[in-house]
């Protein structure tokens, strides 16, 4: 009698590292412990992806925190903020300012990143409420800093940042060929920066058309978001083209020369009289940008100053859809968090209720229940998708 054929099994085993490593996670590194099992391909022929993706992505002081609602300081019960500002002002020694600075900070519960250079500072930090604004009071004693605009928001489960970062940085900003040749340092080679409310009436001057419209004035306006793509996927001024880069870097607005680019919304503009209203988060992006733009002949420019973040703290949401992409851990905030100087806010959740008809998920474009991006489980692509 002849034997069944036996049932054949096959069992394939791929070495993956066991120790931890670095991987970037919404601008900031976490520690990455990769838990591996029932590797099997699914989709894509010679793409592994796991069936329970069950990696934890941990940073090492916000690790077991709660994931609802704002954190409190485990050693002095305060609220946890997170503070963004910038300046550009002339900084002879850049490394003598930093020992200035990590010599007051070294006994204050801060983390986040503070560049500092020859063209100013840029700093986004989280910390108890007290910590935080003893920071700010003490750079504001600087005559240089006097009036400082800060903007500050509410921090979910503690710490935005894993460490503190502070140091002399060649780019406040990070953009292709560097800025150190900008001059940031000249007031009128930047835009002219806008308060909230003139932005406010400028936004209802445009017409609903997609990209320029004529002004009472004769001239043309554009309202150009200088973001990234996935940032305004999660929020927007109504009337804003969604930008086609996925890094500040690569922006490259007015800079083409070619006779067609569809991607660009500065192409074939008429120079002299199309105004140009840029904003972004915090305004650095903008003002960085706007000298890039000045040079290449650009004369009616304008920021929105402060960013959005300052913008929604003083106008709300009139003309603004959805929530403010963060480059924290907290990767986007409602509105309502930037409301009247949040740090008296504490009892602002992130489940406000915004708008999210306009979002659309990345991979089967169906409405999405909540504007926060993930990353990609997969290391290989670490991608932020909705």
């Amino acid at each position: 009698m002849r034997a069944s054929p036996a049932i054949l099994s096959l069992s394939l085993t791929i070495p993956l590292p066991l120790a931890s490593t670095k991987t970037r996670f919404s601008g900031e590194y976490f520690r990455v412990k990769q838990y591996v099992s029932n590797y099997q391909c699914l989709s894509r022929p010679g793409r592994l992806v796991s069936e329970k993706p069950s990696r934890r992505w941990t940073c090492c002081k916000c690790r077991n925190r709660e994931r609802n609602g704002y954190a409190k300081s485990d050693d002095e019960g305060e609220d946890f903020i997170v503070v963004n500002f910038y300046r550009f002002v002339s900084i002879e020694d850049p490394a003598a300012e930093i020992a200035k600075h990590l010599s007051f900070l070294k006994d204050l519960n801060i983390h986040g990143r503070i560049y500092l250079n020859e063209q100013g500072v840029n700093a986004q930090y989280s910390g108890p409420s007290k910590d935080a604004l003893a920071y700010v009071e003490w750079l504001k004693e600087d005559g240089r800093f006097s009036d400082l605009l800060v903007q500050m928001s509410p921090a979910i489960n503690g710490h935005a940042f894993p460490k503190l970062k502070l140091q002399n940085k060649p780019s406040l900003v990070q953009y292709e060929g560097g800025i150190s040749h900008l001059p940031l340092l000249d007031p009128p080679m930047r835009a002219k920066p806008l308060e909230p409310s003139e932005w406010k009436r400028k936004l209802k001057d445009l017409t609903d058309d997609d990209e320029a419209s004529p002004s009472s004035s004769g001239k043309s306006c554009i309202l150009l978001d200088v973001r990234n793509g996935y940032e305004w996927d999660v929020g927007h001024f109504r009337g804003a083209r969604r930008p086609e880069v996925d890094c500040f870097r690569n922006t490259s607005f007015g800079l083409s020369d070619e006779k067609e680019a569809p991607s660009d919304p500065l192409v074939n503009v008429d120079k002299e009289n199309t105004d140009i209203l840029m904003y972004c988060t915090g305004g650095i992006r903008c003002d960085v940008y706007s000298t890039v733009l000045r040079q290449r002949g650009f004369k009616n420019l304008y920021t929105l100053k402060g960013g959005v973040s300052h913008y929604l703290e003083e106008e709300g949401t009139d003309e603004w859809v959805g929530n403010l992409f963060v480059f924290d851990s907290r990767l986007s905030l409602p509105p309502a968090a930037y409301s009247n100087s949040t740090v008296d806010k504490a009892t602002i959740t992130p489940q406000t209720t915004v708008d999210t008809s306009f979002a659309r998920c990345y991979i089967c474009d169906s409405q999405v229940q909540e504007l926060r991006h993930r990353n990609c489980a997969n290391l290989d692509c670490n991608r932020l998708f909705l």
